[in-house]
């Protein structure tokens, strides 16, 4: 079962499911009280901890914001650090320092960009709250953002930031298995900010993605500027949660998506997985999944980097937040 078609398009076998969701939905609702009660444990760090994740299953667009999240503190005379799950790394010890050179294989896809993005010590495990104590004990860091974790409550945190894909948005509005939510909408209720990826709702702040020059995969420094290649065919290809926004970009900026291939979010990347494409058209993919092909021999990989750009007022309500939580700053 393709679970856009059950989760977005109205499929008639959610209803069967909703018997599942809402024993999922009274689960989530009694470990998160048994966090709020003290039954169990959430360790609270001595930095100010910012998480940033989402309430539905699958890609909605973070870790543009992460990274603009990092440069913007810095900004504000913070020393950022970074903590994430590191999905589909493999990994026999936890939790691993990352380094922009480290090997997306052992520590994932995404951390591996974002080290190279930001430049911000950051470290990775199941247990975020150990590698936030890895991270603290290894840098000069005085401030965490939590790669994804709304739900990992055994991490405390100061400010919470919900991200909603504005394509999408909550979709059928039913709790997993039945729907993409992985907390009930009422979650939301309890977030500082809400960016939505998209226009935004009311109560939420928005956000949208300002594309940069192709860069071969191969060799970084070879790049084309967007308007070189409108009009021109390429074949597209994305390993992401959402790929349909990826190519939708594209087309966007003009370019001719001669063929499309969808691949798993955090798809490991063969050889094989390329041989749709000819040596002569671009190949062009997400820098997500560049970090992992770069070991591949083809020359014609290019991937294209994305910057996000916010609502400005977003700026001013997180000075305020984070006044308020570490009021002794500046």
């Amino acid at each position: 079962m393709n679970l856009d078609r059950l989760w977005y398009q109205g499929h008639p076998l959610a209803l069967a499911l909703t018997p599942l969701a809402l024993l999922y939905c009274a689960v989530v609702w009694l470990r998160r009280r048994a966090y709020q009660l003290g039954l169990l444990p959430s360790h609270r760090l001595g930095v100010p901890v910012i998480v940033v994740g989402n309430i539905t299953a699958g890609g909605t667009g973070k870790t543009p914001l992460i990274a603009w999240l990092a440069t913007w503190l810095r900004a504000q005379g913070y020393t950022p650090g970074i903590i994430a799950r590191g999905y589909g790394g493999r990994a026999r010890q936890w939790p691993q320092q990352v380094r922009p050179d480290s090997d997306p294989r052992t520590v994932g896809d995404e951390p591996v960009l974002l080290a190279r993005r930001t430049g911000c010590p950051m470290a990775v495990g199941p247990d975020r709250a150990a590698a936030a104590r890895a991270l603290l004990e290894h840098s000069d860091c005085d401030i965490i953002i939590s790669d994804d974790g709304l739900q990992h409550y055994a991490l405390a945190r100061d400010i919470e930031i919900a991200v909603v894909d504005g394509d999408r948005r909550y979709g059928n509005g039913f709790c997993l298995p039945a729907g993409p939510l992985r907390e009930p909408r009422s979650r939301l209720k309890d977030i500082n900010l809400i960016v939505c990826n998209g226009t935004p709702g009311r109560g939420e702040f928005g956000m949208h993605y300002v594309p940069g020059n192709l860069v071969n995969v191969h060799d970084p420094d070879r790049q084309q500027p967007l308007e070189q290649l409108r009009g021109q065919s390429v074949d597209a290809v994305a390993g992401i949660g959402h790929p349909e926004r990826f190519f939708r970009l594209l087309e966007r900026q003009g370019l001719t998506c001669r063929k499309q291939r969808t691949f798993p979010d955090h798809h490991a990347w063969r050889e094989t997985d390329f041989a749709f494409a000819d040596a002569h058209t671009p190949v062009v993919m997400t820098e997500k999944d560049a970090v992992k092909c770069e070991r591949l021999a083809r020359d014609n990989l290019w991937y294209l980097p994305i910057q996000a750009e916010l609502d400005p007022r977003i700026e001013t309500r997180l000075q305020r937040l984070i006044q308020e939580k570490d009021p002794t700053h500046g």
